[in-house]
């Protein structure tokens, strides 16, 4: 009984909620873990807790709980110096600025954590993130650049979908057909 009154056992019962959609109970769980963890003094778990927190408010449409909690959280990463965390909380910024088809807010969040996961290596969530900033850029009109963003989203992961692979080679195809060098096709 005991571990249901810890952080983690508040956080993981959060996530079972979250995960059976059941976002209000989620949420409450969230916000008792959030105390908990800030009893034992756990600042990276708190920030980590309080990005869920942001991640449940943005599905229930609540935008400004949603902004403050992911921002709050942000700027613990940042103060904790975990940028991979950092860079995820930015990726969550992004899309929720996506929902409120806040395009430019959302290109600048997933630029930034894009640019981390550059920076750290990680491939897999770098390829995502650049994925989900190509399509902030065709929505926005910028037809090109979105493209070309994408594209370098898909030529980065590592382990590409199905749907990821035949898109890639079909730009491979366009490409071939305009006449242009792709230096990540295999021959």
């Amino acid at each position: 009984m005991e571990e249901e009154k810890s952080g983690q056992g508040l956080k993981e019962e959060g996530m079972r909620l979250f995960h059976e959609g059941l976002y209000d109970e989620a949420a409450d769980k969230f916000k008792q873990a959030r105390e908990a963890f800030a009893a034992e003094e756990n600042e990276g778990k708190v920030a980590e807790t309080v990005n869920n927190l942001g991640v449940v408010y943005r599905l229930q449409d609540k935008w400004d709980e949603a902004i403050a909690a992911l921002e709050e959280a942000r700027a613990a990463f940042v103060k904790l110096g975990d940028r991979n965390r950092e860079a995820q909380t930015l990726g969550n910024l992004g899309g929720l600025y996506a929902d409120k088809n806040e395009r430019d807010n959302a290109k600048e969040s997933l630029r930034q954590a894009a640019d981390i996961f550059a920076e750290l290596g990680d491939k897999e969530h770098q390829g995502e993130t650049l994925l989900a900033l190509g399509v902030q850029r065709w929505k926005t009109g910028d037809r090109s650049g979105g493209l070309a963003t994408y594209e370098a989203g898909l030529q980065i992961l590592p382990k590409p979908t199905v749907k990821q692979k035949t898109m890639r080679n079909l730009l491979r195809v366009r490409n071939r057909l305009l006449g242009q060098k792709n230096s990540n096709s295999s021959h």
